[in-house]
């Protein structure tokens, strides 16, 4: 979604995820693209819109009209220019790492937009993952105010699956879509420096950011391939600790001066009202964010989300927006057309 709205869409684009399958329809060549002879000298770019494009292609793309196919390209093109070179940073959880079709989707969308020349940042939870394997070693979860109270048996729990498995995994979907992805947590690096939570008593190893270095990404941003990145952390003596991921990707948005950050749940939105799903609010700022906050209009589990938004445009991230992570393709409905996915969030 962008803040200028410079260049209205017709309905193919911004009806995208209407498409009998729910997958948005490329051509296998992309003569749209040939013109810009900066994305096709990099060979990595080259061979990855080829190859993510044989691999996310749904199989009956042929019965649709070429011309169909390249008015969708063309539309994209102002929003792939105005996005092409910046930073994007997506958080990743809920119902969309819970579906495998959703997953693929999330994955076809970022390779996507990696080929076409944004530099692509992820971030990961996994908590019903984490639920699963306590739920095995007979350890039974434990939540304080939403957040997962985590002691040293559990915090070890968290580090496997956030770091040895779910980020592998997710690693190896991105490689097989056709990129190049990188799998880090906030350890590696000291890319992210942990401090006990205030309510460290009750909470256990559930950890705040101290502070973020993302001399470790540049390099791989910078080469188009996409980390990604587990929320776990440690401080300054070697401790783990699990963090929150929408907190995670808000200060590494800020830390890396993102153009976006993204962030997917469960909801359409920030919505006017909170039993009318037909009430979004397409586009606010911080002032109105405040308000609707004050009015009790944004509560429960969307304050966390609307405060890590708020954090990250203080910091200069240009536009936040909560995006609805159940809508096939929303990564793409959100940055390359106008109608958008969710709530875009600006300063």
């Amino acid at each position: 979604m962008l803040a200028a709205k410079t260049l209205p869409l017709s309905s193919p684009v911004t009806k995208v995820s209407n498409f009998p399958d729910s997958s948005l329809i490329f051509p296998k060549s992309i003569p749209a693209i040939k013109a810009n002879r900066n994305i096709l000298s990099n060979p990595f770019q080259a061979s990855c819109l080829k190859t993510s494009l044989e691999s996310v292609i749904a199989p009956d793309t042929q019965s649709y009209p070429g011309a169909t196919r390249v008015k969708i390209l063309s539309e994209a093109l102002p929003f792939i220019q105005k996005f092409r070179g910046k930073t994007i940073v997506v958080k990743y959880g809920g119902a969309a790492m819970k579906s495998e079709a959703l997953q693929a989707s999330v994955i076809a969308d970022l390779v996507l937009l990696s080929c076409v020349g944004m530099r692509i940042v992820f971030v990961h939870g996994g908590g019903p993952e984490i639920n699963q394997w306590l739920g095995k070693l007979g350890i039974k979860p434990n939540f304080l105010n939403g957040l997962r109270v985590t002691d040293a048996s559990t915090m070890e729990i968290v580090s496997m699956v956030l770091v040895g498995k779910v980020n592998k995994h997710l690693v190896s979907l991105i490689n097989k879509a056709g990129a190049t992805a990188v799998g880090l947590s906030g350890i590696d690096g000291h890319l992210l420096t942990a401090r006990p939570s205030p309510n460290s008593e009750q909470l256990g190893f559930v950890g705040d950011i101290a502070s973020v270095d993302p001399s470790v990404l540049r390099p791989l941003i910078d080469n188009y391939h996409i980390p990604v990145i587990a929320s776990v952390a440690a401080d300054k003596r070697g401790q783990s600790y699990n963090i929150n991921a929408d907190t995670a990707a808000g200060e590494l948005a800020a830390a890396l001066g993102a153009e976006k950050l993204l962030l997917l749940t469960d909801v359409a939105g920030i919505l006017e009202d909170r039993n009318d799903p037909g009430s979004l609010v397409k586009q606010i700022d911080i002032k109105g964010v405040k308000k609707m906050t004050d009015d009790g209009k944004i509560a429960g589990g969307m304050i966390p989300k609307v405060n890590c938004c708020v954090r990250s445009l203080a910091q200069g991230v240009k536009t936040a927006s909560i995006i609805d992570g159940r809508l096939q393709h929303s990564l793409l409905l959100e940055i390359l057309t106008d109608e958008g996915a969710g709530t875009m969030i600006t300063g």
